[in-house]
């Protein structure tokens, strides 16, 4: 828990918090800075290329403190790509689309440096137009070898993924003429594992695909390494790098989105009621699971909470839930040393992925106001929310 939180213990303790509108995001600079470091390091010591994954976190004021340490950004289509371009305009723009429109193609090959297609009719379709475009061009593959456990919404080596294309449809569906338009592969298989799952994944990949690497310029492994996660093996990542550089004569990318940002947010939040079911003590927060934080529902998972844990060792139970009408608006069940009240602060950990770019106004719930930790411990407003943020997103703008 001490990794968690300990970037935020000092502005509470200084009473700062108190005055904080919640429930409110707040993003960590120094343990920004910090994953930054350690992905930095890699790049010294492999020669990689590392990318932030906006589709985890693009809170876009920070791409200058960390584009002092990695490669660029990694898209997932036209909006997050143009949004790398245009801050963090000295560094690379990555794009992977499971398929691309023909409305927003000529667009997107203004803000791309390297484009990914996800099948080779694709490929075939739009390959030619980005290459004469000065890009660099990858095609996704599937090695078909599964790494996930519980967590199948998540895996793309599933069967039946619509992600990257297997071995069976490369053989069936590649042309001589095709392939010359290749300069790279791309895969994505793993989601917030080890170093030991990429190494038995790309053994997969060298059995699937070892032949064609090595006619290939770049080799992109994608995301979901905790790479900047405290019992994450780095040396082996390291050694899995330059195998790949040394027997394909390949240069390798990394895409993480988690390890760029891993606790380095918090969202607070307040108390509001305490009622009763059957027994159970149930808290109703100002923040909502559905509209704040929507990974715990989707993924599933129980955010780590100052002060308090998930198993029964603290004497006062309570079930966390939200104010909207889902009856699964529910965070987890946690203990704590004290009794709730309304009015009490709480403070969940690891809030900076997959919330601020991934929340919604369900229930006409308020967007959560976001706010910088500096190296100081000083917190900076970056954004408020109101009523017009959620009624523009619904009709005419008035």
């Amino acid at each position: 828990m001490n990794e968690i939180f300990d970037g935020i213990s000092s502005f509470l303790k200084s009473g700062k918090a108190i005055s904080l509108k919640t429930p409110c995001y707040v993003i960590d600079e120094k343990k920004l800075e910090a994953n930054g470091e350690i992905l930095a390091s890699v790049i010294s010591h492999t020669g990689c290329r590392i990318l932030l994954a906006q589709k985890a976190f693009s809170n876009y004021d920070f791409y200058p403190l960390l584009e002092k340490h990695i490669s660029g950004t990694e898209a997932s289509g036209l909006f997050e790509a143009r949004l790398g371009k245009e801050e963090m305009p000295s560094k690379e723009v990555h794009v992977f689309c499971a398929a691309y429109r023909d409305d927003e193609f000529d667009e997107l090959l203004n803000y791309a440096d390297h484009i990914v297609f996800n099948s080779v009719n694709q490929l075939k379709r739009f390959g030619r137009k980005a290459k004469d475009c000065g890009k660099s061009i990858g095609l996704r593959i599937n090695p078909e070898y599964s790494t996930q456990e519980g967590h199948e919404i998540y895996d793309p080596c599933a069967k039946g993924s619509r992600l990257g294309v297997t071995r069976s449809v490369w053989d069936k569906e590649m042309t001589a003429e095709v392939l010359e338009l290749l300069d790279g592969l791309h895969f994505h298989t793993l989601c917030e594992q080890g170093s030991d799952a990429l190494e038995i994944t790309l053994k997969a990949v060298e059995e699937k695909f070892g032949d064609v690497l090595s006619q290939m310029k770049w080799l992109n492994m994608g995301g979901g390494h905790h790479i900047t996660k405290s019992d994450y093996d780095v040396a082996r990542l390291e050694k899995c790098i330059n195998h790949a550089k040394e027997k394909w004569g390949v240069e390798v990318y990394l895409e993480p989105g988690e390890a760029v940002a891993i606790n380095a947010g918090y969202l607070i939040s307040r108390v509001l009621d305490v009622v009763e079911n059957n027994g159970m003590k149930i808290a109703i927060l100002d923040s909502s699971a559905a509209c704040h934080m929507p990974d715990v529902i989707e993924m599933p998972y129980t955010p780590p909470l100052l002060d308090a844990v998930t198993d029964d060792s603290k004497p006062f139970r309570y079930r966390l839930g939200g104010p909207t009408c889902l009856s699964g608006d529910v965070i987890g069940d946690y203990s704590f040393d004290k009794e709730l009240k309304a009015g009490d602060m709480l403070v969940f950990g690891d809030m900076a992925i997959y919330t601020t770019c991934k929340n919604n106004t369900f229930n006409g719930m308020p967007l959560p106001d976001i706010y910088r930790l500096d190296r100081n411990g000083d917190e900076e407003k970056l954004t408020c929310f109101g009523y017009s943020d959620f009624k523009q997103r619904l009709g005419r703008k008035k």
